[in-house]
């Protein structure tokens, strides 16, 4: 039986951006099924009394240059977005509702968004963004614009932030397999190494 992998990130976070450009690639190496799991890293911060990383005094500074390193390591693109942080509401519903769906289509989309975000610096805070990278992964475009505002698609996005910090998520990106937690892209051997030996 395949090891499942939940993949939690934020679509704001540079780190969860490497994560998703790498987690395809190592899921489908290794045979796992990987569930993509976004969540409002806001919410873990505000659960925690924590400040968003770059107004942290020299943590910051630290965090900008650290952002553009990983990114060289890990061989993907990066441009810094000129909004920064910015709003994932609206990208973070639309997944939802689109995993629901189709999770292949979803998780395509999901890489729009990061890239437009963090490549190209797109507004993906702007709901007709959000629509647009959707619809040119193959969505209904119609059917998404109207489900934003949706009840139910506003309940489903908060039920999933709840059962992540539920279950200990705090960063992006996350990975847990089972109730063990890995956090950082720079986890990713480790999570490779777990999935492999059955543990270690």
């Amino acid at each position: 039986m395949p090891v499942t992998v939940h993949f939690h990130f934020d679509f704001g976070s540079p780190y969860g951006y490497i994560a998703a450009e790498k987690i395809g690639p190592l899921g489908a190496r290794l045979g796992c099924d990987v569930v993509w799991k976004p969540f409002l890293i806001g919410a873990a911060m505000k659960a925690m009394g924590s400040a968003p990383m770059m107004e942290v005094p020299l943590k910051g500074a630290y965090a900008k240059r650290d952002f553009e390193r990983s990114a060289r390591f890990h061989g993907v693109p990066y441009r810094a977005p000129s909004r920064f942080p910015i709003g994932t509401v609206a990208a973070q519903r639309a997944f939802y509702w689109l995993w629901d769906r189709d999770p292949v289509l979803a998780k395509r989309y999901g890489l729009a968004v990061f890239r437009a975000y963090f490549v190209d610096d797109s507004d993906i805070g702007d709901a007709a963004t959000v629509i647009r990278l959707a619809a040119e992964q193959g969505a209904d475009a119609g059917a998404l614009a109207a489900a934003l505002g949706d009840a139910a698609v506003k309940d489903r996005l908060k039920t999933e932030v709840d059962a992540a910090l539920a279950a200990g998520v705090f960063g992006s990106p996350t990975f847990a397999v089972g109730d063990e937690l890995f956090w950082g892209v720079d986890r990713l051997d480790q999570l490779e190494r777990w999935i492999v030996g059955g543990g270690f």
